[in-house]
């Protein structure tokens, strides 16, 4: 396992990439910690995770959707660090509406933040990686990434970028010993995906249980929502010298939604 390795984690002050980031300081990483949240209680799950795993984990307030900052983060991993050795493209955000609908900065902001942000980021580590031959590049896809739903065209939009993005670095970098692979998550019930709920809820005009029951789990054959605990164990495994040769590829953890 990648013991001793440093990582930047985006979004991961919560949900899945706190779920991931606290996956890799048990395994002996060193992590960056990025994305928003009240000030204290990214301090206490700082020092908490720094404390409980002996390892180093610093935070950035890098907004992933400012090009300049997401350049500053790398620079401030490699500062803290000494190096960056992988990468974890998780920050996202959604927003639901009807095309003719959806606010023109809605779908502005979910590129620049879902999509957009990837690229910088990896564009200002992948060199240094390059150099020592050895990476590890994962990026946070989704089910729809794979497929389509309606009312997500922004969300949708991204996701399958995020899959193209992902095959280019897999490609490029392919034989200067850096994987790129996508995790393409179904339904997870984080804060997000609560949100989604209730937006679903009032743009269809039912229930938030029947939105659960009939919406989102009605593709997902286990009916289960996927767990953070599941995708943190997948980015993981994609971390390890046995995922040596997978690379530009979209892994699906999404209780079988996208084998229709």
């Amino acid at each position: 396992m990648p013991k001793g390795k440093n990582a930047i984690v985006t979004g991961s002050t919560s949900g899945i990439g706190l779920g991931i980031a606290s996956a890799f300081c048990e395994a002996g990483m060193n992590v960056m910690l990025n994305g928003f949240g009240d000030a204290e209680k990214i301090e206490s799950v700082r020092a908490g995770l720094e404390a409980d795993h002996g390892v180093t984990v610093r935070y950035n307030s890098a907004d992933m959707s400012k090009p300049d900052q997401i350049r500053d983060l790398a620079e401030y991993a490699k500062a803290e660090l000494g190096q960056v050795d992988v990468v974890v493209n998780n920050a996202g955000i959604q927003h639901v509406e009807i095309i003719e609908d959806f606010p023109d900065e809605k779908w502005d902001a979910i590129i620049s933040i879902n999509l957009t942000a990837a690229f910088h980021l990896i564009k200002h580590t992948v060199k240094d990686m390059k150099a020592r031959k050895w990476g590890r590049i994962i990026n946070l896809a989704s089910a729809h990434g794979l497929v389509a739903s309606p009312f997500k065209s922004a969300y949708v939009a991204s996701k399958h970028g995020v899959i193209g993005l992902t095959k280019v670095v897999g490609l490029e970098y392919a034989e200067d010993g850096i994987t790129c692979n996508a995790i393409c998550p179904g339904w997870v019930k984080t804060g997000l995906v609560e949100q989604q709920i209730a937006d679903q809820a009032r743009t269809t005009g039912i229930s938030e249980e029947n939105v659960i029951r009939d919406v989102m789990l009605a593709g997902q054959p286990t009916k289960e929502f996927v767990t953070v605990e599941q995708l943190a164990a997948t980015a993981l495994f994609l971390c390890s010298d046995g995922a040596a040769s997978i690379t530009g590829t979209s892994i699906s953890v999404d209780g079988g939604w996208t084998a229709r």
